[in-house]
């Protein structure tokens, strides 16, 4: 297998996910920030242009981070970050598709069409009229969250799971671009300050 790697909370999830199971692969930067997955030879392995990719022994290329831990959860089961049983596992994919859907995607959107701007509006549809609102859905589901995580160690209770590497991996992006983690969300909060002290953060 080889890893293709870059700047972005993206890869991060990946890595983390991999550093939490103990697999290490051969690895390929991929300069981002010079539009180097934007164009040949890298769209070969992932025409839509997006970091990351896992491309298997045959070259066969897995892309979509959650795609990519799936795989990596069926040909290394343990430690479960899916889970182990199918209600195990279902359970993770809906926080996970929550987490994706609410917080992920608008923060990130809302970080491209603002300060990302002058990176990614010769690559993809930018909207930079909708930055405000879309970093304003992003606080709204995680006062959600916050809620929803009163008494839980982690996102699937005492689990650590996919979904908590994703949130996490964007929580710290967020962080660093204009979107920082509200304080007066105490939950939320304590469960990053948790997550941050694991070792498979520092991926």
């Amino acid at each position: 297998m080889k890893f293709y790697n870059s700047v972005g909370p993206n890869p991060r999830m990946v890595r983390m996910f991999m550093a939490e199971k103990g697999i290490t692969v051969p690895t390929e930067e991929v300069n981002l920030m010079k539009g180097d997955n934007r164009r040949e030879p890298y769209l070969s392995k992932n025409s839509i242009g997006q970091m990351p990719a896992l491309e298997l022994d045959g070259g066969h290329c897995v892309t979509e981070i959650t795609a990519i831990c799936e795989y990596l959860e069926d040909t290394h089961p343990n430690p479960p970050l899916i889970g182990d049983s199918p209600e195990k596992k279902a359970e993770t994919r809906k926080w996970t598709r929550r987490i994706d859907l609410n917080i992920c995607e608008p923060m990130a959107a809302g970080f491209r069409y603002s300060q990302g701007l002058p990176l990614f509006k010769d690559r993809i549809p930018t909207i930079p009229e909708a930055a405000d609102g879309l970093k304003g859905v992003a606080q709204h589901y995680l006062k959600w969250l916050d809620k929803e995580m009163d008494g839980k160690e982690f996102v699937c209770g005492k689990r650590f799971t996919m979904a908590d590497i994703l949130l996490f991996a964007f929580l710290d992006f967020g962080n660093t671009v204009g979107q920082p983690l509200n304080p007066e969300l105490k939950n939320v909060s304590a469960w990053f300050a948790r997550v941050k002290e694991r070792p498979s953060a520092k991926a």
